[in-house]
């Protein structure tokens, strides 16, 4: 085990010369999520407290719509999360709740949130020469969350494009997303039993209409008509309601993105799937949207709800399991021949695996590059918290040492009988290429929020 561990730390040395190979990166678009992210960190104390005067139980966190329609709807969600370690994203129905959140719960911080933005203020500062983000609200209050950047952009008011950070749409309201952290190894005592959080994560608490309802900016639209991208990052999809008319604001979409493919066949389209509660508008994303993304991102997560979807009887069989790097390669692979997609990543704990065709354009050795550097990075802004100068970018890799984990390498490499992964990263499958990547781990992170983002967008627009 110690000699994989000194190869890896060894390659990991490539990190800096691949970071500077992203400042000759052109233009990166995102859409169509851009928000402000509450981020509070919540004690099992204080959560056992609410619950209680809330006469929440353990029980009623495992049942019920993954929706809150009430207070009580907001402490199930983050029970269940807190005991699973699991990250779940449930939309809030009214002002009413945000109140009580707000009142409740509070706040530590604000920042960018959705991952639209996430991305774009992660692309800025990793030197891309031109990011655009798309906002459906962008009011002062929004613009402050953009990085104050000058390859940073936005749509202003007058259908222009302007610096994000100087934006002041003043007839758009703020879009809220509360991020409540909890924190690994952390106890919560309910209904006389402790539960003990088994992996820092999150649950977010989404009050955001504008994109719930995927509302599109019309000029944003004909400036990627007319203006193009080398990379677009498409997110968003996932807080749509099937009875809220969302599986059709999807095909609109579509028809959209069809339209941008077209114009632009040499840009690049990669489309990250998120926690997606509603099984229709999860099914219409997979069957509208990732058909026309040559790449995907999810994590271990959304891997077995995408699995829902495609092979209901297995999902049945697994979802109750603890999955490892063998089971998830294999849904991993269904995806990939449900969508056709032509390149797919999943990030889970210590692990990131790329799937991808043999005659796509992004080589095997450049992939293993950029997630390395995405690795690097995604480590920087869990130490940190945050991501804001170039000189954040490589703290990791200046400032804590390499620590890897190679279990589910090891694993991957048995089940796959390609010894050659635990070394190289690279394995030659029969009709794809696998590239496998073990990553830094930070002991105690200061947040997670992003990290998804962050992972699958460095990790392509850093490879090619």
């Amino acid at each position: 085990m110690s000699d994989w561990k000194q190869i890896w730390q060894q390659k990991y040395d490539i990190v800096p010369a691949q970071l500077e190979k992203i400042k000759h990166k052109h233009t990166v678009v995102t859409a169509f999520n851009t928000n402000i992210d509450a981020v509070v960190k919540i004690s099992g104390t204080q959560l056992s407290e609410l619950a209680q005067k809330m006469h929440v139980s353990a029980d009623m966190a495992q049942t019920g719509k993954c929706q809150i329609d009430t207070p009580k709807d907001v402490l199930r969600g983050i029970i269940k999360c807190f005991i699973s370690g699991n990250a779940e994203e449930w939309i809030v129905s009214s002002t009413e709740i945000y109140d009580w959140i707000k009142q409740n719960i509070g706040y530590d911080c604000l920042q960018m949130g959705g991952q639209g933005g996430i991305v774009a203020n992660a692309m800025a500062v990793l030197g891309v020469k031109k990011v655009v983000a798309h906002t459906a609200s962008h009011p002062l209050l929004q613009a402050k969350q953009f990085l104050d950047l000058p390859n940073l952009f936005a749509i202003d008011e007058n259908g222009k494009l302007r610096p994000a950070r100087q934006i002041n749409r003043l007839s758009d309201a703020p879009l809220i997303h509360w991020i409540i952290e909890f924190a690994k190894d952390d106890s919560l005592s309910l209904d006389d039993q402790t539960y003990t959080c088994p992996k820092a994560n999150r649950f977010i608490a989404s009050y955001d209409p504008s994109n719930i309802d995927l509302d599109i900016n019309n000029a944003f639209i004909q400036y990627a008509d007319k203006n193009g991208y080398d990379y677009l990052v498409l997110s968003g999809f996932h807080g749509l309601k099937s009875e809220q008319n969302g599986v059709e604001r999807i095909k609109t979409a579509a028809e959209i993105i069809k339209k941008w493919k077209s114009l632009h066949q040499q840009g690049i389209i990669h489309l990250e799937l998120a926690s997606t509660q509603d099984k229709n508008i999860r099914r219409a994303i997979i069957e509208n949207i990732a058909p026309l993304a040559d790449s995907l991102g999810l994590n271990d997560r959304e891997a077995l709800d995408a699995l829902e979807i495609i092979n209901p009887a297995q999902y049945e069989v697994l979802r109750q399991q603890e999955l490892h790097a063998p089971q998830l390669f294999a849904i991993c692979r269904q995806i990939m021949q449900k969508t056709q997609t032509s390149r797919l990543q999943m990030h889970m704990f210590g692990l990131y695996l790329t799937l991808q065709n043999k005659e796509f354009s992004i080589s095997c050795n450049q992939n293993l590059h950029g997630m390395m550097l995405a690795a690097t990075v995604a480590a920087s802004k869990a130490g940190l918290g945050k991501l804001e100068k170039s000189a954040d970018l490589l703290w990791a890799h200046q400032n804590v040492p390499t620590n890897l984990l190679t279990d589910e390498l090891q694993n991957l490499a048995e089940f796959l009988q390609k010894p050659e992964i635990l070394t190289d990263g690279i394995a030659e499958l029969d009709d794809f290429n696998l590239i496998a990547v073990p990553t830094l781990i930070i002991a105690k992170p200061r947040t997670l929020v992003g990290m998804g983002d962050t992972i699958s967008s460095v990790s392509l627009v850093a490879a090619r």
